[in-house]
C-alpha cells in the first residue's frame, strides 16, 4: 500500500513498470521478476508492497507451478474494476442514505464534530456522484444511467446544507465547511495545472 507520504506519480510508475514487465515476460516466475525489477525500478521490499498491492485490488492474478508463482494481468480486468467501482458506489449510496436519516439533531454537538461530520458527508456525497458519473460516461456516454441515484444524491446535498443553514453555528460552520469543499475541488483537479 502507497504511504500517505509517497508521491502519487512514484506509485503510479512502480505499478507500470511491474505490469509493463509481466506484459514483456509473462514466463517469468517471482524470483526471475525480483531480479529484473530490483534495483533497476524499485527497492525488494517496495516491489513486494507494490505487486502485493495490486493484487489485492486484482489489477495482478497469480498462478501457481510447483514451488513457483506466475503473476499474469487480470483478464477482464475492465469489466471487473467496473462492476468493483459500481458495487463499491452502491455501498457507499446506500450509507450515506443510512446516515443521514439517522441524523436527527446535531445541535448538541460541539461545533468541530458538526464541521467534521457535514464535511465528511458533503465528501461522501460528492465522491459518490463522481463515481456514478464515471460508470455513466464508460457504460453509455449519451445516457444517464444512474438518473434516480443523482437525483437522490442531489437532495441529499441539499438536506446537509439545510441542516447546517438551520444550525444554531451556521456562521461558524458553513465557510469553514465551504472551504474545505473548495479545497477537495481544487486537489481533484491538481492534476490539469
Amino acid at each position: 500500500m502507497m504511504s500517505q507520504f509517497e508521491p502519487e506519480e512514484t506509485s503510479i510508475e512502480r505499478e507500470r513498470a511491474i505490469l509493463e514487465e509481466i506484459q514483456k515476460n509473462p514466463k517469468l516466475h517471482h524470483n526471475a521478476l525480483i531480479k529484473l525489477m530490483v534495483p533497476k525500478y524499485m527497492a525488494k521490499t517496495t516491489f513486494e508492497k507494490t505487486k502485493n498491492h495490486m493484487l489485492e485490488k486484482n489489477v495482478l492474478s497469480v498462478t501457481i507451478v510447483g514451488n513457483k508463482k506466475f503473476y499474469k494481468i487480470t483478464e477482464d480486468y475492465q469489466k471487473k474494476s467496473l462492476q468493483l467501482v459500481e458495487r463499491i458506489s452502491h455501498e457507499n449510496y446506500q450509507h450515506i442514505q443510512h446516515e443521514i436519516k439517522r441524523i436527527k439533531d446535531y445541535h448538541h454537538k460541539d461545533v468541530n464534530e458538526k464541521i467534521s461530520l457535514y464535511s465528511q458527508l458533503l465528501r461522501e456525497l460528492l465522491l459518490t456522484d463522481n463515481r456514478f458519473t464515471l460508470l455513466d460516461s464508460i457504460k453509455n456516454p449519451k445516457k444517464t444511467l444512474y438518473k434516480d441515484e443523482h437525483l437522490s444524491i442531489q437532495e441529499m446535498i441539499s438536506k446537509v446544507f439545510q441542516m447546517i443553514e438551520d444550525d444554531q453555528d451556521y456562521n461558524l460552520i458553513y465557510p469553514v465547511v465551504m472551504k474545505r469543499v473548495e479545497v477537495d475541488t481544487k486537489n481533484n483537479f491538481k492534476y490539469f495545472e
